[in-house]
């Protein structure tokens, strides 16, 4: 060994004994561990003897200091979630424990923006200023502190609202083979809460990152950012962000609903979740069960959708509302993932790929679709006018499909037909354009009423069209003279129908001209 060396060696070992010589030594006790092996999301670590279960650790890394989850305890090593890329991270590195619990940031400052699972901004933003946050994971709230869902959310969507409402705080599963219109229905919901006084929060998990900036772009087209929150993990990320995603926003969500506010948060999807689930279980040697699930994936998602509820006024008075989202392959409904669900939820609209192929938008099936809320979440008013539009269109769907094998049909029947064609011709909806109360009950009356039973369907988008104008031209006057929360009186009856019937003169007149 050089003199130069020695010298400086002897140098260090002075300085920090004069140090020493000089004051107490500062001596704290830290835990730590060393990674062992790195695979593709997770590390192994050798070391850190009282590590908790789900406790967020830091591994001090070359580049960057990089956090994980504790998921594994086995002896003598542990297994940690990686929630950053782990391209930073080599074996060797130093693990330090936080002894606190994975939390997200929450309050009125997430508003607009667009963060990852664990609240860093991914809007090109200034950080987040917010010195609140609440655990990732969190217990549901007891029964004995839980309201009856009674209270309705308007979609906007006259198909949903009319027969398949939702209130708040319920869990209603969105379920359909890929590309049919999922994610529409979610995205028009929100855009339906502009003026309902409900924060909305979207979900994005396992997508591409296009299809986020679609939703986000599409939020900001209607203004609906204003009153939204996007959480995404999308395919590129880490399959660890991807696993803790929703739950991340359900705690956002959370915090709005013990300050008394009402919440909707959109899981988009849980297949996607659950398969990143699964990966990380496989790669750290979880067993495996059906389809190669880990024996607890119905209790993941279980965990996180019985997080949805309505709350006692002495608890906050707020409500959580979840639309989670899944996706079937070749419409299998009674594969594993869905069927768990379906299971959980408190009812489904599935999507059907026939009627997407007919053009009818949105395709959701009547008869595989339902609300186990029921009438309970929706409005008098509803009830007033849908009763028998679902006996109709019930039967309509199950005769249409024996009417393909006959060509001699009775007149009760092809009457039948004809009317639930109307019906289903008068639910189609364009996305982008959901309707407020007044606007889908007169529509819905007049179809109830038979007033458009006359008017062929070729021209019912124009009468659909004229019943739209018609309400804004009187939206005032209707607004003063109808309560749209009670049920519609006689009198109120005979007001829209006359309302409906002066709007449909000018479309008879053009008809009756076009027929001579």
């Amino acid at each position: 060994m050089t003199a130069p060396i020695l010298n400086s060696i002897l140098e260090k070992s002075m300085t920090r004994l004069d140090r020493v010589l000089q004051g107490e030594p500062n001596i704290r006790l830290r835990e730590y561990g060393i990674v062992t092996s790195v695979g593709e999301g997770f590390i192994r670590v050798r070391g850190l003897p009282h590590v908790g279960t789900d406790e967020l650790v830091y591994v001090d890394a070359r580049q960057r200091r990089v956090p994980g989850l504790v998921y594994n305890l086995d002896a003598g090593e542990a297994g940690i979630i990686l929630l950053d890329e782990e391209r930073y991270v080599e074996a060797g590195d130093e693990v330090h424990r936080s002894s606190d619990i994975l939390s997200v940031p929450v309050g009125d400052q997430l508003l607009g923006r667009v963060v990852d699972s664990i609240g860093r901004p991914l809007d090109g933003k200034k950080l987040l200023n917010t010195n609140e946050t609440l655990p990732v994971e969190r217990p549901a709230p007891p029964i004995m502190h839980r309201s009856p869902v009674e209270t309705p959310l308007q979609t906007g969507i006259k198909v949903i609202d009319a027969l398949f409402p939702i209130g708040r705080g319920q869990r209603e599963l969105i379920i359909g083979d890929r590309q049919i219109g999922k994610t529409a229905i979610a995205v028009d919901t929100i855009i339906n809460q502009h003026d309902k006084n409900v924060i909305c929060i979207y979900c994005g998990i396992g997508k591409q990152k296009a299809a986020v900036a679609r939703v986000i772009t599409d939020l900001q087209k209607h203004g609906a950012m204003d009153y939204s929150i996007v959480v995404t993990a999308g395919s590129e990320d880490p399959v660890g962000l991807q696993y803790i995603a929703p739950y991340a926003a359900t705690s956002i969500g959370e915090y709005f609903m013990e300050q008394g506010k009402d919440v909707l948060v959109v899981y988009d999807d849980l297949t996607w979740h659950a398969r990143a689930y699964r990966e990380l279980a496989l790669l750290l040697r979880r067993p495996p069960g059906r389809e190669a699930y880990p024996g607890d994936i119905f209790y993941i998602h279980s965990r996180l959708l019985e997080r949805s509820t309505r709350l006692k006024p002495e608890y906050g008075g707020g409500s959580l509302t979840a639309l989670p989202i899944v996706e079937t392959q070749s419409q299998n409904i009674s594969a594993f993932i869905p069927t768990n669900l379906i299971s959980i939820t408190d009812g489904q609209l599935y999507l059907s790929p026939e009627l997407f192929q007919k053009d009818v938008m949105p395709a959701i099936d009547s008869g595989k679709s339902v609300s186990r809320v029921g009438g309970a979440a929706q409005r008098p008013a509803y009830r007033s006018v849908t009763k028998k539009i679902r006996l109709a269109y019930a039967q309509f769907e199950e005769l249409e499909a024996f009417s393909r094998f006959s060509s001699r049909l009775d007149e009760d029947t092809k009457r039948t037909i004809e009317r639930g064609r109307l019906i289903r011709e008068s639910l189609k909806q364009p996305q982008f354009e959901p309707l407020n109360i007044g606007e889908q009950i007169l529509l819905l009356l007049a179809v109830t009423s038979g007033l458009m039973d006359d008017i062929p369907l070729a021209r019912l988008e124009e009468a659909k069209r004229q019943i739209r104008e018609t309400y804004r031209e009187h939206s005032d006057a209707l607004d003063q003279k109808i309560d749209w929360q009670e049920d519609i009186t006689e009198d109120e009856r005979t007001y829209l129908l006359d309302l409906v019937e002066t709007a449909f003169e000018s479309l008879k007149e053009e008809q009756e001209h076009a027929e001579t």
